[in-house]
């Protein structure tokens, strides 16, 4: 007798104000998830996953999630090792500082986003932002980071990964971090929902690992 399939896993995306959230919202529905958008802190504190997503500036997002108590919300959730993804925007946020702005990060992890290398940049011999497809290669003990081809928007990369994370890598202009995992904590300077087939693996991933995560 066929089992049926399992329901929709309830997953919150943490509403920015900053972001585009149409492709992900569908990327997520065709991961097995049913997202929703919110500005509650205790939904993003609570839900059994968590999407932080990209796109927007690093101020603007730090703001909004002050403005609505996501920030404390947020290191709570990570710190109780809750599954929670953070794509573009949303990784840089997770650092203490970024070029891209002057607000203070949340912290989850230490470390500074830089901007790709200015002066090769303005010589024509950097493109930045970077913009397209590009190689990621993820160390074997990743369990949602997968090595393949992902598609990057991002002119911001963290150079160094913090100590004992997993971690993938990726080149453009030298080697920068492509992706981190620390206990149920996934990040990705790239986009999985621009991502094809990667992504969208990726993504279920995250969803599988989410539902085995939540007690009910």
């Amino acid at each position: 007798m066929n089992e049926s399939p399992a329901p929709p896993l309830d997953c919150v995306i943490v509403a920015t104000g900053v972001a585009n959230l149409a492709s992900v919202v569908a990327a997520l529905r065709r991961a097995g998830a049913a997202p929703r958008v919110t500005h509650c802190a205790r939904e993003v504190l609570e839900a059994p996953a968590v999407l932080l997503p990209g796109v927007g500036a690093f101020d603007a997002g730090r703001a909004a999630l002050a403005r609505h108590d996501l920030d404390c919300a947020l290191r709570t959730r990570i710190a109780e090792d809750r599954p929670t993804l953070a794509i573009c925007l949303g990784m840089q946020l997770l650092f203490a500082s970024s070029d891209e702005g002057t607000a203070e990060g949340l912290s989850i992890l230490p470390g500074h986003v830089a901007r790709f290398d200015a002066t090769r940049a303005s010589a024509g011999a950097l493109r930045v932002p970077q913009l397209g497809w590009n190689r990621i290669d993820a160390e074997p003990a990743c369990t949602v980071l997968a090595s393949g081809s992902a598609w990057f928007a991002n002119s911001y990369r963290l150079i160094d990964a913090p100590r004992g994370v997993r971690v993938a890598w990726s080149e453009h202009g030298g080697r920068f971090v492509a992706g981190l995992e620390s206990g149920r904590l996934v990040a990705c300077p790239f986009h999985p929902e621009l991502s094809g087939s990667h992504g969208a693996a990726l993504l279920r991933r995250f969803v599988r690992a989410a539902r085995e995560a939540c007690p009910c």
